[in-house]
C-alpha cells in the first residue's frame, strides 16, 4: 500500500528521491522506469491513460510503498483519493533548469519518435502513445517546445497540487535539500550517508535511446 505519492514532474529529481525512499525503508517505489522495462505493465498504463479506463489502483500499485515520476504526477489527485493515508509530497526545482533538462532528454524521445514513428505496436510506439497523451499533448497541449508555455504549465502545475492537496498537507521539496526535510516529514531519521545524486542528463540521454531503440545519443 502506498505510504507516499510525489506529485512532482519528471526532471526534478524523482530519480534520486526514488532512491532515497529505497533507502529509507518506503520501497519498492515506482517509478516510470518501471512502465518502460516492463510490456505488461505499459499495457496497464496505456489502458488507463489512452483507453480512459477506470484502474484499481491498489492493484496498479500492488507491492509499492511510494510512487515517484510519471504518471504519478499526472494522476496524483486520483492517486491520492485511493490512498487516503499516503503522504504527498512536491518534487520541485529552478524553472529553467527544469526546462532544459526536460528538452535535452524526454522531450527529445518525442521528437525522435514524430521524427521517425516506431513500428506500430511496438513498445516504442507504445510507450510514446503513452507519453504523449499524458504529457506533451496532454499536460503541455502540444506545445511544449515553446518554452515560455511549457514554464507557465510548470509553475501551474505545481501550484495545482499544493491548492488542491492543501499546503499543510504537502512537503514542497528540492532533492538538493537532502536528507533532513524529507526524513522530517516522514518522521524517520536521517541517515549518515549522503543523499543519493542520480540521473543526471548524460544518463537519461542514453535511457531515453535505449527506450527509443537506438544508439546512445552523444551528450555533449
Amino acid at each position: 500500500m502506498l505510504k507516499l505519492i510525489n506529485a512532482g514532474l519528471g526532471r526534478t529529481g524523482t530519480t534520486s528521491l526514488k532512491v532515497a525512499l529505497d533507502r529509507l525503508g518506503l520501497g519498492p517505489s515506482f517509478h516510470m522506469f518501471d512502465i518502460v522495462g516492463d510490456p505488461t505493465r505499459l499495457q496497464q498504463w496505456e489502458r488507463i491513460v489512452c483507453d480512459g479506463e477506470r484502474p484499481d489502483w491498489a492493484a496498479v500499485f500492488d507491492g509499492y510503498r511510494s510512487a515517484v515520476d510519471g504518471p504519478c504526477a499526472v494522476y496524483y489527485r486520483q492517486i491520492s483519493e485511493a490512498f487516503p493515508d499516503a503522504k504527498v509530497l512536491l518534487t520541485v526545482r529552478d524553472a529553467e533548469s527544469w526546462y532544459r533538462s526536460t528538452y535535452d532528454t524526454l522531450y527529445q524521445f518525442a521528437l525522435r519518435s514524430m521524427a521517425g514513428p516506431p513500428e506500430p505496436g511496438s513498445p516504442q510506439a507504445r510507450l510514446f502513445r503513452v507519453t504523449s497523451t499524458m504529457v506533451w499533448d496532454g499536460l503541455f497541449g502540444g506545445r511544449f517546445a515553446d518554452k515560455d508555455h511549457a514554464i507557465e504549465v510548470y509553475h501551474r502545475h505545481n501550484e495545482e497540487v499544493v491548492r488542491t492537496m492543501g499546503a499543510d498537507n504537502v512537503l514542497v521539496y528540492d532533492v538538493q535539500q537532502g536528507w533532513e526535510p524529507l526524513c522530517a516529514f516522514l518522521g524517520v531519521d536521517a541517515p549518515q550517508e549522503e543523499f543519493p545524486r542520480t540521473n543526471d542528463t548524460a544518463s537519461m540521454r542514453q535511457r531515453i535511446a535505449r527506450a527509443a531503440g537506438a544508439a546512445p545519443a552523444a551528450t555533449g
